[in-house]
């Protein structure tokens, strides 16, 4: 018996659409994070969300082939990011985690607060894009 390939233009062209509307929120999360609701969990979730889409509409093999990245490594930085940020504050004498900000005039973006959650928010993105992509990837690739 013949598989017929369905033909999932509408889906396909959707979520080249849908995929950068959410990248960017999610970006937007990860910054804001520590200044309000969001951060690198949020941000994380709806880049997996982002990355999923893809996985929906097209076949596994084409994402694999464009996306060439090893999400159990992306959880390894993420761990790494994480742990330096907090790590640092120890070297200065400060307790393990503590936050520190201030504010900092740059040329095109004028006066930005710059702060050491951010790396860290930035670590626990990777970490929830890299889980969350390696068990949802894992389940679907069972074949039983």
């Amino acid at each position: 018996m013949k598989q017929v390939k369905p033909n999932d233009i509408m889906l396909q062209t959707f979520a080249r659409i849908l995929i950068f509307i959410i990248l960017a929120f999610s970006i937007y999360l990860l910054l804001a994070g520590h200044n309000s609701p969001g951060g690198g969990f949020i941000g994380g979730l709806m880049t997996a969300s982002a990355i999923l889409i893809l996985y929906l509409a097209f076949d596994m093999k084409t994402i694999r082939k464009s996306i060439p990245i090893d999400f159990v490594k992306i959880i390894g930085i993420g761990l790494l990011f994480a742990s330096i940020t907090g790590v640092v504050s120890m070297l200065f004498g400060f307790p393990y985690l503590t936050q520190f900000f201030d504010y900092f005039h740059i040329p095109l973006l004028g006066e930005v607060e710059l702060t050491t959650a951010l790396p860290f928010d930035l670590g626990v993105y990777f970490v929830v894009v890299g889980s969350a992509l390696t068990i949802i990837l894992t389940i679907a690739e069972d074949d039983k």
